[in-house]
């Protein structure tokens, strides 16, 4: 098996999210969620160290094309929370981000050269679509922040089980 480039990213990305959807459950039920999420992530960051360590290098200036999509990303998504809260919408702020984070992973799947990350973008961008419509058409963070969050949490998690071979590695331990 290769060694992964930055095997950490997706489940960090996946905690972060899982973050942004439990907070906005019920405080009960939203720190019971979250610890769960937290202990995904923390036993998924355990075993790709213990299967990749730090990971392979990046390419000669992916490091320096890696921070720049990340600080893209994120200083686009800062000024679409800032006009949209400014136009009285603030509540499309995670679907507009989902959406933005999908485009951001769309171009890195190019840069690893990784298709797991295509599949990963687009589900992203249907899932910021969709969020957009709940919020739109209903009352309350549930649906546009909850069901966004925790979900773009787990497709997180799931693209670095794919990616990193731990889904392979799941499934050959099933079938003996």
């Amino acid at each position: 098996m290769r060694a992964t480039p930055v095997p950490y990213l997706e489940p960090i990305v996946g905690a972060a999210w899982w973050t942004v959807g439990a907070a906005a459950l019920d405080a009960g039920v939203g720190t019971v969620v979250l610890a769960a999420g937290l202990g995904v992530t923390g036993v998924l960051v355990m075993a790709l160290r213990s299967r990749h360590g730090s990971g392979e290098p990046l390419p000669r200036g992916g490091r320096g094309r890696f921070l720049r999509l990340l600080g893209i990303t994120a200083a686009l998504i800062a000024v679409a929370a800032t006009v949209l809260g400014q136009l009285s919408w603030g509540e499309l702020t995670v679907p507009v981000a989902a959406a933005v984070v999908g485009v951001a992973a769309l171009t890195l799947s190019s840069q690893l050269d990784e298709r797991s990350l295509l599949a990963l973008g687009g589900a992203l961008m249907v899932l910021g679509a969709a969020g957009a419509l709940f919020a739109l058409s209903s009352a309350g963070e549930l649906y546009p922040q909850g069901m966004v969050g925790l979900v773009a949490g787990g497709l997180f998690w799931l693209t670095s089980a794919h990616r990193t071979g731990l889904l392979a590695e799941a499934r050959y331990r099933a079938r003996r």
